[in-house]
């Protein structure tokens, strides 16, 4: 007996695509154990570990889109990310069972539905970082991992004056890693321009030395870059004319070593509808 054909459209064999909808993520981290945000084969990163929860969570292969692509030690309170999941998903659970999955070093602050085409990098107005620097004779362990123990006391009114010259449109190649040329288009030369609104420094509490900075978007280890010469300026070891001097000079090689990774924390992300509160 011949064998049996089978009678029907052969794309009545391929699943039906599920229905999608996109979603936000308010996320905060404390990326110590992480080598940075992005996913990395073999390496763990918070995108890596957000990504195996939520696939566990909706049963559904997700791709995230994050709003800063924080290096290796760099924390974040204020992190956007954009997703689509399956339109069955309970939003308002995400938060709950993703941090369940990946607490304590990740935690789901709120979760939102959004527009279809909604991107949490490419939407966004600006980006705020925020340093924190331990201003003591005296480290203090419980602060290790979110602060720069800075031993020699910082003179805010130079930080100050030495942070008015970053406000505005500038080229702030100084203090930018060269992009690899791997990822730039052919043909095409990155651009190191950046605006930014706010270069402030405070002291919260007696001890701690806090720098603000928000701008448009930024380049690689710019916020750490700009911060290893501010300290140099603080602690008198530099001019507070030092920083105009490097912007106009866009030579990475004058500006001072970059200040570690722990110290630096994303705090909020700005969009157009001001939907996410840091």
């Amino acid at each position: 007996m011949a064998a049996t054909e089978k009678v029907g459209n052969p794309a009545d064999d391929v699943p039906a695509p599920r229905a999608v909808r996109r979603v936000a993520l308010l996320v905060a981290y404390d990326g110590t154990p992480f080598h940075g945000f992005a996913v990395n084969d073999g390496v763990p990163t918070v995108a890596g570990a957000l990504t195996a929860a939520l696939e566990q969570v909706t049963n559904h292969p997700v791709h995230l889109v994050g709003a800063g692509r924080t290096d290796a030690g760099v924390h974040a309170w204020g992190q956007v990310v954009s997703v689509d999941v399956p339109a069955s998903t309970d939003v308002a659970n995400l938060p709950r069972a993703l941090t369940a999955l990946c607490r304590p070093a990740i935690v789901v602050r709120d979760a939102w539905i959004v527009r279809d085409d909604f991107s949490a990098r490419f939407d966004a107005l600006w980006r705020h970082y925020r340093y924190t620097i331990l201003n003591t004779a005296i480290p203090d362990p419980f602060r290790a991992n979110t602060s720069w123990h800075v031993r020699a006391p910082l003179d805010l009114r130079a930080l100050r004056l030495a942070s008015d010259p970053l406000i505005g449109e500038r080229d702030f190649s100084a203090f930018c890693r060269k992009p690899d040329p791997d990822d730039v288009p052919a043909g095409t030369t990155p651009s190191m321009k950046r605006y930014v609104h706010l270069a402030a420094w405070s002291e919260p509490e007696p001890g701690i030395v806090r720098f603000e900075i928000r701008a448009n978007a930024f380049c690689h280890q710019m916020v750490r870059s700009i911060v290893g010469t501010l300290v140099d300026i603080g602690v008198g070891r530099r001019h507070a004319s030092d920083v105009m001097m490097l912007i106009r000079s866009g030579e990475r090689r004058e500006a001072s070593p970059v200040a570690p990774p722990n110290g630096l924390c994303l705090w909020e992300v700005g969009y157009p509808d001001g939907t996410f509160p840091g």
